[in-house]
């Protein structure tokens, strides 16, 4: 029988970040995997481009029960640690938004960059295995696979959470958490576009389409980015960002015009250009589909000298601070995260390895450690294996 230092389960980020840093310290490791591809949540990443990391990292980038958990491996593993890593591999990057690094080209380059550092530091790979059972043995713990039953000192779980089943999501590592005691917290779509109802639905989805910034407000969550409306309802960066916030029956307030103080605005145009229509006066804000859209819901017409104070005021209401309930998100289909977890109170910051049983270590994004938009995930995914990696 086989026998190694480390199992890691999960040929994704976390996984084989893990496995590089343990196998450069010596370490006899062996990644597993039921898809059969490694990294394909990375392949997809970024419109496939790879949104790698983010510059500007910090704790309060991320949702967490314990949001104190992420701050040491945050710490010891930076963005800018990643990036000597992606140019000493010579691949082209580029800073799209500020702080955020993607691929010149493709995402591929970063998986084969991972499989090559993989295999520089001697760990073996084996892809399109399942994993039956994972059990407690006299030195360490032991797996029954569909490769034959392995000996490990120490295991890894990196099977990330439930998004996008189609590429291999599954439950796998929360139902190890269970098996062994662990608290799992409850887990949701986040990063995950919008529906609406069928009254939205049938205003908005002639508008598909068109994207304009915006600024978006739900509970504590306060964004501006772009929004994006859909055949199916509101995506886009701002919508994928306070999807983290939304729960199911909430609203969400959208600014159409952020930065613009519609009724001051529009008071002091009026005594420039009373015979200014309204709908001119939006079409320099909004696209113009959107705007006749926006005249035709609000019943928005005539000149600006038409316009009471009153109703100059009731206009920046609906604009400025437009209020929406969604149906719902469009669910683990397309969500690119997974909020909640596995409960990092019974992890060790430090190893990763669970409290009460040193042998079993859990990464990424099967714990409830959950970042913003603007590739945070994937920082996380790089600090955590190389904290645990270090620790193995």
């Amino acid at each position: 029988m086989t026998r190694y230092d480390a199992v890691i389960i999960g040929a994704g980020a976390a996984g084989m970040m893990c496995a590089l840093t343990a196998g450069y310290r010596g370490k006899r490791v062996l990644v597993l995997d039921h898809a059969n591809k490694a990294g394909k949540k990375i392949l997809m990443s970024g419109g496939g481009r790879c949104n790698f990391t983010n510059l500007d990292t910090k704790p309060g980038n991320f949702f967490s029960n314990n949001p104190h958990f992420c701050i040491s491996a945050l710490k010891r593993y930076s963005p800018h640690d990643f990036v000597d890593m992606v140019e000493r591999h010579g691949i082209e990057h580029v800073e799209k938004a500020p702080g955020q690094l993607f691929c010149a080209d493709s995402s591929k380059s970063i998986v084969q960059m991972l499989l090559t550092e993989c295999e520089w530091a001697g760990v073996e790979l084996r892809l399109g295995t399942s994993i039956n059972a994972i059990e407690d043995d006299c030195d360490g713990m032991m797996l029954d696979t569909s490769i034959g039953r392995i000996s490990a000192v120490k295991v890894v779980i990196a099977t990330g959470g439930l998004s996008i089943p189609t590429l291999g999501a599954s439950g796998f590592g929360y139902d190890v958490a269970r098996q062994f005691g662990l608290d799992i917290l409850p887990t949701r779509a986040a990063l995950v576009p919008f529906t609406l109802t069928s009254e939205w639905k049938e205003r908005l989805s002639p508008l598909a389409g068109i994207s304009v910034p915006v600024t978006v407000a739900c509970r504590n969550g306060f964004y501006r980015e772009p929004l994006l409306i859909t055949h199916r309802g509101l995506s886009g960066p701002a919508m994928l960002q306070i999807s983290s916030y939304w729960l199911p029956g909430d609203s969400i307030t959208i600014d159409w015009l952020p930065g613009v103080r519609i009724a001051e605005r529009l008071a002091f145009e009026r005594n420039n250009t009373p015979k200014r229509q309204l709908s001119s006066w939006l079409n320099d804000y909004i696209p113009k589909r959107l705007t006749q859209a926006v005249c035709q819901w609000f019943e928005i017409e005539g000149t600006l000298a038409q316009c009471s104070n009153s109703a100059l005021e009731e206009l920046e209401e609906k604009l400025n601070r437009f209020t929406i309930k969604p149906a719902g998100t469009e669910g683990w289909r397309t969500a690119e995260v997974t909020m909640g977890g596995v409960n990092t109170q019974a992890i060790s910051s430090k190893t990763f390895a669970v409290n009460e049983k040193p042998a079993l270590h859990f990464i990424g994004e099967v714990l409830d450690v959950t970042g913003e938009l603007g590739g945070y995930n994937f920082q996380w995914a790089w600090a955590s294996g190389v904290a645990c990696g270090q620790a193995l």
